[in-house]
């Protein structure tokens, strides 16, 4: 196994159900802030620039309380519209919601 300061983040679109994962919700959450363009995946990102990511995209949030009802409306729209094709593309895929944390969830 190697050192966890060498791995690196698969990307979003390798990432478990096309990214329904902490981390691709981040992504998916740093896209919808502007952060990062759409078209960047985080494909072998380091553990530290993910970190540096997730620092980022909470400020933002706290700028909103951390509620999607507080976001302004373009931010808000780009949010909905990354996050329902997500699931969309997820449950295509055969994801579950909750089933990762519940695997008896039928």
């Amino acid at each position: 196994m190697k050192p966890r300061s060498n791995q690196t983040y698969v990307g979003i679109h390798n990432d478990l159900h096309g990214g329904m994962t902490p981390i691709g919700g981040l992504i998916k959450d740093a896209w919808a802030f502007g952060l990062i363009p759409e078209s960047e995946t985080c494909e072998g990102w380091s553990t530290a620039q993910i970190q540096m990511l997730h620092d980022k995209v909470g400020a933002e949030w706290d700028k909103y309380g951390l509620l999607v009802s507080r976001l302004p409306d373009d931010i808000r729209a780009r949010h909905e519209r990354i996050h329902a094709a997500a699931v969309e593309k997820a449950k295509s895929m055969g994801w579950i919601p909750g089933y990762d944390c519940d695997p008896e969830m039928e």
